[in-house]
């Protein structure tokens, strides 16, 4: 890796100090930090009432300064979801992560070239055949591979079936001839689509009854299972007993967006992500008005329209990140945002001037912050921007 992307990627937040929202190009990627950090803090206060470890999953941010706020100490623990992402962060001093995403065979050097370097990191897989890759390439390499095995808690996704046991003990039985069986790991997805409190609390507890069930099948077959492993935003912040489980993985709640606003989880006024948009024109018999900021730089990510209040491509802010009442980015084009008032509201378009400043809160703030490569820092309704923390994307 070049060292020069190392060190832009870790630069001093103060390098671009003093700026206003005003004098940058739009569209482009606003990030609250004090919202962000009553974010962190509020988790971390959580689960240190659970005695469990917290271990971020730094794919929202995919950025240095974010991990660095987010994470217990620099060196981690931490999750990720490409080997790009381990590299980078890996050259910033994280040493202790899991690649939470399947392993795919070819993938093993590139995890063992990172792991010769100090790096603890471990992979994730579901199958017998992943599991024989994972150990023949260990074998071959005189270097075991810490490998969890995926449980399947909601059938959202991929993973053994938590009673499964005679899968269980054989793609455990299969790591212990040369890789290494670091535990169990699983993703609550489902809660994504849960209605009130009693539901996401159940999730959770099948979540966590999912990966305990399964290390108890493991170690009743002598097999170890040291960590046990559970994560989801929704579930993280409504697990009423975490009894078994040794950490917990989220990422989203750093910044949280319109869908967890919809789940739940947190309030609008929690989202530290928006997007800052220019007026560029309007459509009065329309009741339109139209920004610099489409689809190419909101996502199109829709997943409030699945939910009771469908908030478009995201809800429509003052340059200083006040909401307006039932304004919304109801569509958009690639590089053309079109404002409207809520439908059947009873709202009030705002009189917005061309050359005006917006910003628009994200129903997905993974999807929306993957289409720029910067965070323009900003404290509050303050105008002015303290720094310019670079992100990345990519995956190898």
């Amino acid at each position: 890796m070049p060292v020069s992307e190392i060190d832009t990627l870790g630069r001093d937040a103060k390098a671009n100090a003093a700026r206003c929202l005003e004098d940058l190009d739009t569209p482009c990627l606003v990030l609250d930090t004090d919202r962000m950090a009553r974010n962190v803090t509020r988790l971390r206060s959580r689960l240190a009432s659970h005695g469990v470890c917290l271990r971020p999953h730094l794919k929202t941010g995919k950025s240095v300064e974010v991990a660095r706020r987010t994470m217990t100490t620099p060196q981690g623990p931490a999750t990720v979801s490409t080997l790009k992402e381990a590299e980078l962060f890996a050259a910033a001093g994280v040493t202790d992560l899991i690649y939470a995403v399947g392993i795919a065979p070819s993938k093993l050097a590139k995890v063992l070239d990172l792991r010769a370097k100090g790096i603890d990191l471990a992979i994730v897989l579901d199958t017998v055949e992943q599991a024989e890759a994972v150990a023949a390439a260990s074998r071959a390499a005189g270097h075991s591979i810490p490998a969890f095995i995926e449980i399947d808690c909601d059938g959202h996704r991929s993973g053994v079936l938590p009673n499964d046991a005679d899968r269980l003990v054989s793609i455990g039985r299969v790591l212990a001839d040369g890789a290494e069986l670091r535990g169990v790991l699983t993703h609550a997805g489902g809660s994504y689509a849960a209605k009130g409190i009693e539901a996401l609390q159940a999730c959770a507890e099948e979540e966590r009854r999912s990966v305990v069930d399964a290390a108890t099948i493991l170690r009743g077959a002598g097999l170890p299972c040291p960590v046990v492993s559970v994560g989801s935003t929704p579930t993280a912040h409504n697990a009423l007993d975490l009894t078994g489980v040794t950490e917990v993985r989220a990422g989203v709640f750093v910044f949280f967006d319109l869908v967890m606003a919809g789940i739940g989880i947190c309030h609008v006024d929690d989202i530290a992500l928006s997007v800052l948009a220019t007026v560029i024109g309007h459509q009065h018999e329309k009741g339109w008005i139209l920004i610099d900021a489409g689809w190419m730089a909101m996502s199109q990510d829709r997943g409030t329209s699945r939910q009771a209040v469908n908030q478009g491509y995201g809800i429509v802010c003052d340059g200083s990140g006040v909401p307006y009442d039932d304004l919304i980015v109801a569509d958009a084009n690639q590089e053309h945002g079109i404002i409207m008032v809520r439908p059947s509201s009873g709202g009030q378009l705002p009189d917005l001037r061309i050359g005006d400043r917006v910003r628009i809160l994200p129903n997905h703030a993974c999807a929306t912050a993957a289409q720029h490569d910067r965070y323009h820092v900003v404290r509050g309704t303050s105008s002015v921007v303290e720094g310019e923390w670079p992100r990345f994307g990519g995956w190898s």
